[in-house]
């Protein structure tokens, strides 16, 4: 094969922002029971949700895992697709409790919200639509009584837009709010992609690494972490797209089980199938797929509802984790 079609085979590597699926493939790669080295997870199992923490404790691990060190939280439930108020609820307050636990600043220390995205593409909209329905308190501690202070966690809230809307660098215009506001710690809320077609709005990861803005479609700009801006930066995200060339690799390896399953080992032809390489699916991927692949993305239909409802979910999670004097309750009675 020549240079051209390899070039061509790596444009077609599977994709995902989930700290949870990136230790899925290095443990099928490595084909291992344990985790990798450097990697420590736990799991909770509970009937509303299932939560899993991966920690990336070395710079061996980050190499493995592709991902920087750091804490990882993933809430996975399907019920996240459904209006299932009783498992909303569950899951509202689990992701307050982990996100607390992602702080380092105590109260009544300045926090920055940014929802990252564009507000006019649904399955990117996500961060705008959290950023409008989080209770901003910045401007409203000249006015709040003495007793009152203490109490309220000074919190603003910014959706800076996207390169191709303001033509300028997401991180650029979250550097400059930084520079001249000096927040205590950034929130960022932005749409991911996933690996599975089964965690597709039904995923939400925490990380206290910071993100790439636009990482969820390919359009990887500048990092918004503590490095770069000199504030910790807690990222928020849910996989709402999952990428062609992505979903046809995932549906090409359930095929290939399912053949497997169904045929006799004892046949050249399971030979071939057991023996068929990674690097063979992405040349067919490749020959499928071209010339659009790259930047087709697929999202669920009900994509409009479900990111509403995800909004929703999340900026209840985050107003009672950053206002501990606020209740689920206080929420329901308060929202708009």
């Amino acid at each position: 094969m020549n240079h051209g079609q390899t070039q061509e085979r790596k444009k077609f590597s599977v994709r995902t922002d989930l700290a949870i699926e990136a230790r899925e493939m290095v443990r099928k790669r490595q084909q291992q029971e344990g985790e990798p080295d450097g990697i420590a997870v736990q799991t909770k199992q509970t009937e509303h949700y299932h939560l899993t923490q991966v920690r990336i404790l070395t710079e061996e691990g980050s190499k493995t895992m592709g991902k920087p060190i750091g804490t990882y939280i993933t809430l996975e439930a399907q019920k996240l697709k459904e209006n299932d108020t009783v498992s909303h609820e569950a899951i509202i307050r689990a992701l307050a409790q982990e996100l607390q636990k992602l702080l380092r600043v105590s109260r009544p220390q300045t926090v920055l919200v940014v929802g990252l995205g564009n507000w006019n593409i649904t399955p990117d909209a996500l961060g705008p639509k959290v950023v409008s329905r989080i209770l901003v308190t910045r401007h409203l501690q000249e006015t709040l009584p003495q007793e009152m202070m203490n109490n309220v966690r000074p919190v603003a809230a910014v959706s800076p837009g996207v390169m191709g809307i303001t033509g300028i660098e997401t991180g650029e215009i979250v550097k400059g709010i930084v520079e001249r506001m000096h927040p205590d710690l950034i929130i960022a809320i932005d749409a991911l992609a996933a690996r599975k077609t089964s965690r597709i709005n039904a995923t939400i990861q925490l990380s206290d690494t910071g993100l790439a803005p636009g990482a969820g479609v390919g359009n990887k700009r500048k990092m918004l972490n503590e490095e770069t801006l000199g504030v910790p930066v807690i990222a928020i995200g849910v996989p709402t797209v999952v990428d062609a060339a992505t979903l046809v690799n995932d549906t090409m390896d359930r095929m290939l089980a399912e053949m497997r399953s169904q045929t006799d080992k004892q046949t050249p032809f399971y030979q071939m199938l057991q023996e068929m390489e990674q690097e063979e699916k992405y040349e067919l991927i490749a020959e499928l797929l071209t010339p659009y692949a790259e930047n087709m993305f697929v999202t669920p239909k009900e994509v409009d509802a479900v990111v509403d409802r995800l909004a929703h979910i999340i900026a209840s999670a985050m107003n009672i984790a950053l206002q501990p004097e606020i209740t689920l309750e206080d929420m329901h009675r308060y929202s708009w």
